[in-house]
Order: C-alpha cells, then structure tokens, then sequence
C-alpha cells in the first residue's frame, strides 16, 4: 500500500498528538524544576508566575514557608489600591522583606546559593518582588485585558493558518506523489525475466516508510504549533495561568513518580520513555551497522548474496541482543532480579509459545543449512515461486503471479520442496506427445527436434532428446526432454513448445490420436441387472395385454357372425338374441 488510508492515519494521528502532548508538557514543566534539589525547596508565585525558591529555616520546612508567603502575597495584591512598597529591613540577625511595612519573608542562610551573601539574595528577591507586583497591577486594567485578547487572536489565528498550510502541502503535494507512484508500480511491474534481481517489496516498503514518516513529522509539527499557540495564550490571562501551571505540576508529578515496581527498584513514567529511546537508538545503530557491514565489507568479500544477507541477519540480531542488555544494565535494571521472570518466559516459550519457538529454531537451520537461498526457484506443497527473503521466522516468496506469499519456515522442513536451483539453475523439462498409428516416427522425431532446437530458451548443450516411450491403444507416445536454465518460464516455454509441434505437425500431415473404444455387451451381463420390481411389472403387463387381446378377438368372431346372419336373412330372432344376450360364451 502506497498511500496512507482514512483508518491508518487516524492511528497515526493519534499516536502523534499523544506523543507531542507527552513532549510539549515535559517542555513546559521544565519551567519547573524536575530535577531533586540538594536541599527541599518551594516556589513564591504570584498569578501563576513562579518568582523565586525558598528553603526550610530552623523548625518551618520550605513548603509552610512558601504557603504562609503566597497567601500574605495574594491576600496583599487584592486588598490594596495602591502601590505596594518594598522594603529590606537590616536590623535583624538577617534581612527582611517587607510589603507596607509588614513582614513577609527573611532571607535565611539556607536560601542563598554557594559565593553569595544573604545582602545580595535580599536585593534579588526586592526587585524581582517589585517587578512582579507592578505586572501584576498592570494586568488588572483594561488596556492590558484588550492587549491580551488581540494577541491571543493573533496567536491562534496564526497557528490555524499554518497547520493549514501544513495540511495544503500533504493534501497537494505528498499524498498525490504517493498515488502517482503507486499507479507507476503498477502499470509498470517488474518484468519476469528479472525476478531476483529488482524485488519490488523492497522499494514498496521503503517508499511506504518514507511516506509514513513525512506524515508523521507534518503531524508533530502541526501539534506542537498548537500546543505552543495555546500554551502561551494560557499564559497571557492571570486567571488560566493558574490552571496552566496546576496542569503541568500534576503532570510533572505523574512523569517522576515511581510507581512501577520491577525486581526490587520502583521506576516513573518518564523512565520507561528513556528506556523506549535508548531501545529505539539500539535498534537503529544495529540496522546502520548491518547495512555498512553489508554494503561495504561483505560485498567486497566476493561472497554470494545469500551468503551476505544471512551473515548481515545474523550480525543484526547479535547486535541487539547483546545491546539490549547493555542497555537494561545503563538504565539501572538488575538482570539478576528477573530470574524467575526469566524462568517464567522460559516455560512460556516451551508451552504457550511452541510455534514461534518452532518457526524461530527452523529459520535458524535455514540460515545456517542454506537449503533454500533468495533468488532461488523453489516448490512447496504446489506452491512455485522465487525466494525473496529469508527471517528467523518466516520465508517471503513471490510467485509466478507475482504475488507474495508468507510462508512458516517449518514448512520447508516437515515438507517436501523442489529447489530448481539447488547447485545448478539448469534443469530438464519432460513434454509428452503422441501421433496416431501410422505416422512415420522418424519424421516425428525429426520435428520434435527441430522445434526445440529452434526455440530461445532452450539449451543446445546439453541437447535435445527424442524416447520411443509405448504403442498405446489409440497412439504412439513420446517424451521429448529439454534443458533450460531460467525454471520460472518452463510454464512459457512449455506452452511454446506445444503450439510450435502442432503447428509443425499439421504443415508435415502427422495426425493426433483420438481415444478409440469398443464396447460389447451380453445377455448374461444384462439380465442380473434386472430388478425383480421390473420383472413383476413386465409380467403383469404381458397378462393385460393377452387378456386385451382375447377379448378383441372375440368381439371380432361375433361381428362376423352377425353379419352372415343378416346377409342369409333366414337366421331366426332367438337365435340372435341368444347370441347377443352371451357375446362372450
């Protein structure tokens, strides 16, 4: 399938948007600290916006210190009317920060950082105060609310406007490429002759991966341009940047949560996205490795193509194998805590799991044995067709219909297969053909080898033969043998043959035989047939009909006698009617 249907790109999409959602909200969240501090804090915030980080002081953690703050904070921003004035009181054992005169927070030893005096921390959190509040004030007139709003409207209408354009360059551009290259495939196949040199499944896939990444990346992109439209415009109005920042501390808070126990450690969501990276990075290093090992080394070898793409496999599953568990070790996982799930597995595999173990050993033996080979012409249980690829699992072959067929690799060892190009490609065909008696055979066997001898595909060494094989009871039988060195076109060659010979043999006046039969029956074969059903009936039959008989000779005998009576005129009137009183006496 060339192009992406309604179905796959709704899944596509979906998967995308979850994906930009999950990258988005970590983007966003690093606004705040993910990270374990050396030592506990909590943030001042102020309509959402996080000001600075306060530390735990004597017997108040950071937490009661940052809320008892934030609510002096809040309750102060809409109380007054005026202007809040900002103050350091120095006359204590540390600094201060005052709002009107009123206590707000000290400036601990705890809460400067490493080559900073507690005088220089109070400066940091006074102006960031004072440039916080008079936002804050400035938020709260109309001029800014109308500001807000038009560049809200900007912003959407500007990222609505370009997932536009990103959809216009998928709807114009890629998906009729698609479409135009999909009907190219199609009306232009890979020829016959050349069935194991161009596969075309290679090039379908590759295309199709191509195009199925260009739509993803369009649909990360689109989501992320509105993920960032709404982020920022949720950030413009004080009311939803609450929300925003609620939002993204709870997914914060979801993402480093360890909540997935797993031998004797717990890991977070965001754990299992780095092991998914690190695995998806393994799998493609492996695929580059393989490919170079494959392109570079091993062609130049002067290996056979077979033989390369099995040691290619066979590298690439090593590779990831022995990457996997490095990888699991880096990540922090214990492989000495997953015996009994290993154990468990392993009876998994020897019960539940039987035929994928089966096919995996029987592909192993494909690969290492080499039976069969790509490009080889094979036949199995009346399937022909040519060897594309060869897994672990299963074995692709395409057929003469070009059509390709997944097959199980057991099937190859459990059944009987037919490699036409087992050590030699070259391969003898067996035509049957018969005359009527009569013809002159060595006129027969002249034709039979001229026709073959003259055909394309046909070898002249070794040559063509022509075997007497029997008298048969309407013809005479030949077998004319024939070697060819392409086995997928004996079917066309065969058909070529044939029309060829009868050609030849209606110009030289040779005739074909037509089946001729005698049949002889008897009375002794016939008559144990008869049922007795049939007999009964045929009986009663024969008596009806004497007894029809009868009587009509009797009706016959007394319409004589009447009429010589009449013809006399001297018969007496009893006597007639005695006799048409007794017709049948």
């Amino acid at each position: 399938m060339y192009y992406l249907c309604p179905k796959n790109r709704f899944f596509i999409s979906l998967i995308s948007w979850l994906f930009i959602i999950c990258i988005s909200l970590v983007a966003l969240g690093m606004m705040i600290p993910i990270v374990a501090q050396e030592k506990p804090t909590a943030p001042i915030i102020l309509q959402g916006r996080t000001l600075f980080y306060v530390s735990e002081s004597g017997q108040y953690t950071a937490q009661q210190r940052a809320d008892e703050a934030n609510n002096h904070l809040s309750k102060l921003i809409e109380e007054s009317q005026a202007k809040i004035l900002v103050e350091i009181d120095n006359n204590r054992e540390v600094p201060v920060i005052t709002l009107n005169e009123r206590y707000f927070i000290s400036v601990t030893y705890n809460d400067i950082p490493i080559g900073k005096s507690l005088m220089g921390q109070a400066l940091y959190w006074k102006n960031t105060l004072e440039i916080a509040i008079s936002k804050s004030n400035y938020e709260k007139t109309p001029q800014y609310f109308v500001r807000a709003v038009l560049i809200a409207i900007i912003i959407i209408f500007l990222a609505a406007v370009l997932s536009w354009k990103l959809g216009v360059i998928w709807q114009r551009f890629l998906k009729p490429l698609s479409q135009t290259k999909m009907d190219s495939i199609q009306l232009n196949p890979s020829p016959s002759e050349q069935p194991l040199t161009s596969p075309p499944s290679e090039s379908e896939s590759s295309f199709n991966l191509k195009l199925a990444s260009f739509f993803i990346s369009l649909t990360i992109v689109r989501g992320v341009i509105w993920i960032l439209a709404l982020s920022y415009v949720s950030r413009l109005f004080p009311q939803t940047r609450h929300w925003s920042d609620l939002v993204i501390e709870l997914f914060k808070i979801s993402l480093v949560t360890d909540v997935f126990p797993l031998g004797n450690q717990k890991y977070s969501v965001i754990d299992f996205f780095i092991l998914a990276g690190l695995l998806v990075g393994l799998v493609t290093l492996t695929r580059t490795v393989s490919r170079v090992l494959k392109s570079r080394l091993l062609s130049a070898s002067g290996l056979k193509k077979s033989v390369q793409d099995t040691t290619a496999l066979i590298v690439n599953y090593a590779l990831i194998f022995l990457g996997t568990i490095v990888v699991l070790q880096v990540w922090g996982l214990d492989l000495s805590s997953l015996t009994v799930f290993a154990s468990v597995l392993g009876v998994g595999i020897g019960l539940g799991l039987q035929g994928i173990a089966k096919e995996f050993v029987s592909g192993l033996v494909l690969i290492l044995e080499r039976p069969i080979q790509v490009g080889d012409f094979v036949e199995v249980d009346g399937l022909m067709g040519t060897v594309e690829r060869i897994s672990v699992r299963s074995t692709e072959i395409r057929t003469l219909d070009q059509v390709s067929v997944i097959l199980p690799n057991s099937r190859f060892l459990d059944s009987q297969v037919i490699n036409w190009n087992h050590s030699s490609p070259i391969s003898r065909l067996k035509i049957p053909v018969s005359v009527a008696h009569g013809s002159h055979l060595e006129l027969v066997k002249q034709v039979l080898i001229e026709t073959a001898k003259n055909h394309s595909e046909v070898l002249s060494m070794p040559s063509p033969q022509v075997f007497f094989t029997e008298f048969g009871n309407s013809s005479l039988d030949f077998n004319l043998l024939v070697w060819i060195s392409k086995p997928y076109k004996q079917f066309q060659i065969k058909s070529d043959l044939y029309f060829k010979i009868d050609s030849q043999f209606r110009e030289k006046g040779i005739k074909i035989p037509f089946p001729q039969r005698d049949l002889h029956l008897s009375s002794s074969d016939i008559i144990p047939t008869i049922s007795p059903e049939l007999i009964n009936a045929l009986t009663h039959l024969s008596e009806n009909l004497a007894t029809w008989l009868q009587h009509n000779s009797q009706s016959t005998t007394i319409q004589t006698k009447n009429e010589e009576i009449k013809s006399e005129k001297t018969v007496k009137p009893e006597t007639i009617t005695s006799y048409e009183n007794h017709p049948r006496d």
